[in-house]
């Protein structure tokens, strides 16, 4: 995800990945060669694009938007093509039968922004540039398009180059994030380490660092296990509730109310080895670090019934 404020340089630097805007200096690695090496007609033939405004061709039907970059690449019979489209048309949602023979303006923003996104897939492309592809539909389209990306990337394991302002999609839709600012990389990291730990206060306010909310839903519960270690954690009754070490504090907090625990054991989700337990205390304790990095240690007192 490449995100920042407007002005900060984040479709500039899509733009450059296919070539549509030469760089002056530097280089741009895929796969270890340089692509300004390389012939960018054919450079771009191998990178799939999909944009805000969709693009798609109004006097063509749905079929032949997906087909026709793939009849531009050239080398495919009619029969797969044929094959192809109707492949990418369940991909995304858009059962064939229905939709194969429909024009654009016959479908809503949401159906015509899969349509994008099954022409962008139709070369079995590398890699996806994708650059604010959902910014002007309505907030539940939104949601659902970005289910729907995520779902997609599960089956088609793709490398998505994907440019939002939206922070909350970035967290949603990104392993890696880039923070952009005045043309500069600020910061590369995952949700939670951006969370954890921003490189300056432009980042912290950026991602809302601060925002107690937001450090629940995404921090892992594994980092407020209570601080002694699985070796000295007694016994727990067989009834104990557990978690798994993939689960966030927001779930690990909401199970705790649910069943009215003392104590959660948290449970590695690969091996079931027991890394610990986690409590309300030990959650308010890492919350209360990340919202005061300075204090080393805040001292808490429970009271159980």
């Amino acid at each position: 995800m490449l995100v920042g404020t407007s002005g900060s340089g984040k479709t500039t630097l899509l733009r450059m990945v296919n070539r549509l805007i030469e760089p002056t200096s530097g280089e741009i690695l895929i796969d270890g060669k340089n692509v300004l090496k390389e012939n960018p007609i054919q450079l771009r033939r191998r990178i799939g694009y999909v944009i805000q405004q969709v693009g798609l061709f109004p006097h063509m039907t749905i079929a032949e938007n997906i087909r026709v970059t793939a009849e531009i690449a050239g080398g495919w019979s009619k029969q797969r093509l044929a094959a192809r489209v109707d492949e990418l048309m369940e991909l995304v949602s858009l059962p064939p039968a229905e939709f194969r023979k429909r024009f654009p303006r016959q479908l809503s923003g949401g159906q015509q922004q899969r349509v994008g996104l099954a022409r962008a897939l139709a070369t079995d492309p590398a890699i996806l540039v994708m650059d604010e592809p959902f910014g002007a539909l309505d907030a539940i389209t939104r949601a659902r398009m970005q289910d729907e990306l995520l779902r997609i990337q599960r089956d088609v394991r793709k490398t998505i180059l994907f440019v939002s302002h939206d922070i909350e999609e970035a967290f949603k839709l990104g392993d890696q994030i880039a923070i952009l600012s005045e043309g500069k990389l600020v910061q590369l990291g995952s949700p939670v380490e951006l969370l954890a730990q921003p490189a300056n206060d432009f980042v912290r306010k950026l991602v809302g660092a601060d925002n107690i909310m937001r450090q629940l839903q995404y921090l892992p519960v594994v980092d407020a296990l209570d601080e002694q270690s699985a070796a000295t954690v007694p016994a727990q009754p067989g009834d104990m509730s557990s978690c798994s070490s993939d689960n966030t504090l927001l779930e690990a907090l909401l199970k705790l109310i649910e069943t009215n625990a003392l104590a959660l054991t948290v449970a590695n989700k690969d091996t079931h080895e027991r890394l610990g337990y986690v409590t309300l205390a030990s959650i308010n304790r890492k919350i209360s670090q990340l919202q005061h990095p300075s204090l080393e240690e805040t001292t808490i007192e429970t009271h159980s019934k």
